[in-house]
């Protein structure tokens, strides 16, 4: 199900303006209605199809000249949702867009940013590379998985937080203990203690240890959580090995129940089973991605749209968008 989380100050709709236009890849289309809905536009016509072999083909339907045009396109599918959107980028570019912004709420690739092996490719960087010279003039990015991957790019990147909606519908949870805030590795401690400021909870960190590709091996944990609620928070959830294996040593520890944040649900290979049969109590996610069909009835997804709106309400009229998590 996909919840409704308008943030207080952004009630009322933007009045809508001529040259502000909103266009989708085929990724995440409901996203981009609902961003064209609080904005008080439509989401503008374009075709995009596959010929016989595969190739992708666009063309947009309307003349897009001297305007800021936004694409919103999150790289889940990441090979076919990339290729999409620098495809996308280039014909306006091509039809004399005053300024192009692709709008990405995953970014794939993020966690490829670094050479943990010899002969590795730095994926992430060359992503980066590939929308610049398309043509992209900034980009809008939420919650990348190293902040440092801003630095891969050469043009504007603002970089957004889902952790405004995670928080909010934390906060109006009626929990039946106190809270802890759980970071589900090292790697994640610097977004745990966000949360947990912002909720007035103390911190435990979950200790593990990557054996391989999408396989983790959770061994310690530093912190108390006895007879506490646990809320573990990542970026996102992947095949849910991780989350799912912290949940059961959060309740092996003493918590008396466990509730999973995350921004991104990619939900890849056994996750859904994973996270149906665990003592999770609940997972919230976003609709940065669409979700699966059949999803257990413990995932809620809330929307980001209204704080994605807003940035790029902020960003055309070049205002503060930092400003939106003070």
């Amino acid at each position: 199900m996909v919840i409704e989380m308008p943030m207080s100050q952004q009630e009322t709709k933007i009045k809508p303006t001529h040259d502000i236009r909103i266009f989708t890849g085929r990724a995440n289309p409901e996203l981009a209605g609902e961003i064209a809905d609080y904005l008080g536009t439509n989401v503008g016509p374009m075709v995009i199809k596959n010929f016989s072999d595969g190739e992708i083909y666009v063309q947009i339907q309307e003349s897009i000249r001297g305007d800021d045009v936004f694409i919103v396109q999150p790289l889940c599918d990441p090979n076919k949702s990339l290729v999409e959107l620098l495809i996308m980028i280039d014909a306006f570019k091509r039809a004399s867009a005053q300024s192009i912004t692709a709008v990405i709420p995953y970014y794939a690739y993020a966690r490829q940013d670094r050479k943990a092996a010899g002969r590795e490719a730095i994926s992430a960087k060359l992503v980066a590379d590939l929308l610049t010279t398309a043509g992209a003039d900034r980009i809008l990015a939420m919650d990348l998985h190293t902040g440092q991957i801003q630095g891969f790019f050469n043009i504007l990147v603002d970089h957004i937080y889902a952790a405004p909606i995670l928080i909010k519908y934390i906060k109006e949870k009626k929990f039946r203990s106190d809270i802890v805030v759980v970071s589900p590795d090292a790697g994640g401690v610097e977004r745990a203690r966000a949360y947990a400021k912002k909720l007035n909870a103390p911190l435990a960190i979950v200790d593990k240890r990557r054996q391989a590709h999408n396989i983790a091996e959770v061994e310690n944990l530093i912190g108390d959580v006895r007879r506490k609620t646990a809320i573990l928070v990542d970026d996102m959830i992947d095949t849910a090995g991780t989350i799912t294996e912290a949940a059961k040593l959060l309740i092996k520890e003493g918590a008396t129940e466990v509730y999973v944040c995350a921004a991104h649900p990619l939900f890849s290979g056994p996750a859904l089973e994973r996270l149906e049969n665990s003592p999770i109590k609940e997972v919230i996610v976003t609709n940065t991605l669409p979700l699966k069909q059949n999803v257990p009835q413990k995932i809620v997804q809330l929307s980001i749209a209204n704080l994605l709106g807003e940035a790029i309400a902020r960003i055309h009229d070049d205002e503060s968008v930092s400003s939106l998590f003070d």
